[in-house]
């Protein structure tokens, strides 16, 4: 018996890519920004594992002796968002990024879509989710019309009031436009965005609803199961996969819920497995809201509670910690940041060892399926011998 647990910082970035000014995202590092707009952070059991050694960060001081595997890895398909870097993590490298949509969906989309809801809509054009319900919130509630909207990544986002709107509404209504969303206009992902409250105090509830494209070849996910080893997903994994390559999902409404399930699934599931988990307050609550306060607190509450995990290892375990993409919310913005994401790697037999810079997220795949000893496919290398006694 041995297993794997993945678990995604959502959003935790450690310094932009050299492709950054592509994407307006120069100079951007949401770690390092983080702890210096906080004057410094304490996260001593990342730190310990090795963090303070990828890149200086304030207040988390390099380790002469580390217990973990340490580096970084770079994003080779193109794109930031959540769906890109999550599929690239499981093996696929995306030729052409999703398609977005920095002036609103062309006027033929929102008409079809008008038309299949039976309704007219608001909005239409980017926006911070928060900012976008107070501003249309009162004409929503008053119309019943959804409010929809986008940003710098492929999502085509649907916000109701859940007593205007009820909740299996919503989510049929978000089940049409990913229906009609294909071909040119394949959306990474539709999200139902359900918020409540009155005006000026609206806020959005956990009740979110991602609906992915599934996934365009077989991912790493694929492959486990194919060998009868199970996947279970927490927190939004199973809905950025569409559901494919999952045994069982665990939906969570927040960071700290989701180690909980981490640690309840290392008590629980003594087989051999993969817990992919994905933590997302530090994108959804602090980096889309630039608010760094709250995205420290959030590092600092996850890093206290690293030992549970740690403490739920088997001798033949393997722990991965790493992000997606990068969401500095300390720069001009609320989108995501192109940034090379963290990677620490723990386990009774983990030895200290500089990973250096990965060329691809494909990395972990290929590390994955060599320590469960299945065939994939991917573009990635596997660290394990590396990182092994």
């Amino acid at each position: 018996m041995k297993r794997v647990v993945i678990v995604v910082l959502d959003s935790v970035g450690v310094g932009a890519l050299p492709d950054a000014h592509l994407y307006g995202d120069e100079g951007s590092n949401t770690l390092a920004h983080v702890a210096k707009a906080m004057g410094g952070l304490h996260m001593p059991n990342a730190g310990k594992l090795g963090l303070g050694n990828i890149i200086s960060i304030q207040g988390v001081p390099s380790e002469e002796e580390p217990t973990g595997a340490w580096g970084k890895m770079a994003e080779v398909s193109k794109g930031k968002d959540t769906t890109t870097g999550h599929w690239e993590i499981a093996g696929i490298k995306l030729e052409a990024p999703f398609p977005t949509y920095p002036d609103g969906f062309p006027p033929d989309v929102i008409e079809a879509f008008e038309t299949m809801i039976g309704r007219k809509t608001l909005g239409n054009y980017p926006a911070s989710g928060t900012a976008i319900i107070e501003e249309l919130g009162e004409e929503h509630m008053k119309t019943g019309f959804p409010i929809v909207y986008t940003s710098a990544d492929s999502v085509f986002q649907i916000a109701a009031h859940e007593d205007i709107v009820p909740l299996e509404q919503l989510y049929e209504w978000c089940e049409k436009a990913r229906a009609m969303l294909e071909g040119e206009h394949a959306v990474g992902r539709v999200i139902a965005r359900p918020f409540v409250g009155e005006v000026g105090s609206f806020q959005r509830t956990p009740h979110r609803h991602d609906y992915s494209l599934p996934p365009l070849q077989p991912t790493v996910l694929d492959a486990l199961l194919e060998r009868g080893i199970p996947v279970y997903g927490i927190g939004k994994i199973s809905d950025i996969f569409a559901g494919q390559g999952i045994t069982e999902s665990f939906p969570t409404k927040s960071n700290a819920a989701g180690i909980s399930q981490v640690v309840e699934l290392l008590e629980g599931k003594q087989e051999s497995c993969l817990i992919f988990a994905n933590l997302v307050d530090f994108d959804m609550l602090w980096g889309h809201r630039n608010d760094a306060a709250g995205y420290a607190k959030g590092l600092e509450e996850f890093d206290a509670r690293l030992p549970e995990i740690l403490d739920g290892l088997n001798r033949d375990d393997l722990l991965l910690i790493i992000a997606d993409h990068g969401c500095d919310p300390t720069v001009p913005g609320t989108d995501h940041t192109r940034e090379y994401v963290p990677l620490l790697v723990a386990g009774h037999d983990v030895i200290a060892v500089d990973l250096g810079i990965r060329n691809s997220f494909a990395d972990v795949a290929k590390t994955v399926a060599d320590f469960f000893e299945v065939e994939f496919d991917t573009i990635g290398v596997s660290f394990l011998q590396d990182v092994r006694r």
